[in-house]
């Protein structure tokens, strides 16, 4: 037997599968941008591509509100963007310009938007463990319902901070969920020379729930982050969620030459066989959810709004050398 609100559920999931879609396909053009804007010198810096880890930042950020919180990474253009965030005001932030979120004076790496929940990239690893753990304290306190996510990669596993923060949300039966995004490497070396053991069975130690998925496959990503938060919420708890996925470019965009770390063979292997977004498009064309006319349209859709907002933050003006001494607290 079937109930009118069986088809009206079923018409909200397609709508979030195809928009998850799309916040994928968004960021992936985003990082092309990026990618685009350093090889023609004009971005200061450098940035640390999301390009292959797409369906982490999305799959989590649709199981939360717009006023839960997330803490993010120095690889964390993924995570403003499906978190809310707007890609002019990202590029103008990229390029030192005052439109940026921080008014040009973050940068890549420290991109925050607290009108999303977003509290901040962080450029230390692991280095918003703690911000992130102290949002999910204030909520409760405040007692407004709201959940925090702390994103950081692999490469965070060797911070004590990590451990000290898990402690306390565990103690404390803090709304907080500790995402790791484990792309293998940890700058340029493989994770299992530097990381002894379970991964997992280090949150489990402390009484956290932990769970693993595959980080290519944005439906289990949602899926496990919906239940954790949907769990945290209603206070049963802090968790850890370990996904699995692969970054595939360099550390940075100036890591050209990857080889003596890893093989194009392997590089290969990931971005012809484990694209999130290819695959998930498959899926979406399989299940007569969508065309693939339809989505090959919101690729160049989207491509032609990532450099519109390009367009935008390159004719943006600089913040004015006076105001050198404003917005900077340490």
């Amino acid at each position: 037997m079937t109930t009118a609100t069986q088809p009206r559920e079923a018409s909200e999931k397609v709508e979030l599968w195809l928009r998850m879609y799309r916040q994928m396909m968004a960021i992936r053009q985003f990082e092309a941008q990026v990618n685009e804007l350093y090889t023609r010198a004009l971005m200061p810096g450098l940035a640390h591509l999301y390009i292959g880890e797409e369906a982490i930042a999305v799959g989590v950020c649709e199981a939360l509100e717009r006023t839960d919180y997330i803490t993010s990474t120095h690889r964390g253009h993924g995570h403003c963007l499906a978190k809310g965030a707007f890609p002019d005001r990202m590029f103008a932030e990229l390029l030192g310009k005052k439109a940026g979120y921080c008014k040009g004076k973050g940068g890549s790496m420290h991109i925050a938007d607290p009108a999303t929940g977003n509290l901040g990239a962080n450029a230390i690893v692991c280095g918003s463990a703690g911000i992130a753990t102290g949002a999910a304290f204030s909520a409760r306190c405040l007692g407004n319902n709201r959940v925090s996510v702390c994103f950081f990669g692999e490469g965070a596993l060797g911070q004590g901070v990590l451990y000290e923060e898990m402690n306390l949300a565990q103690l404390f039966k803090l709304p907080v969920i500790y995402v790791c995004e484990n792309n293998l490497y940890t700058e340029y070396t493989h994770y299992s020379e530097c990381t002894a053991g379970d991964i997992a069975a280090r949150a489990t130690s402390f009484g956290l729930e932990a769970a693993t998925v595959d980080g290519q496959d944005v439906l289990s990503v949602y899926n496990t982050a919906k239940r954790l938060v949907d769990r945290a919420r209603r206070a049963d708890g802090p968790a850890f969620l370990l996904c699995n996925t692969y970054r595939y470019h360099g550390h940075h965009v100036g890591d050209i030459n990857r080889e003596y770390y890893r093989s194009k063979q392997e590089e290969h292997l990931w971005k012809t066989e484990r694209d999130p977004i290819v695959n998930f498009g498959k899926w979406l064309v399989e299940q007569n959810l969508a065309d693939a006319a339809a989505l090959a349209r919101v690729e160049t859709e989207l491509e032609a709004e990532m450099k519109k907002a390009v367009e935008f933050a390159i004719a943006a003006p600089y913040p004015s050398a006076d105001e050198v001494d404003e917005d900077v607290y340490a």
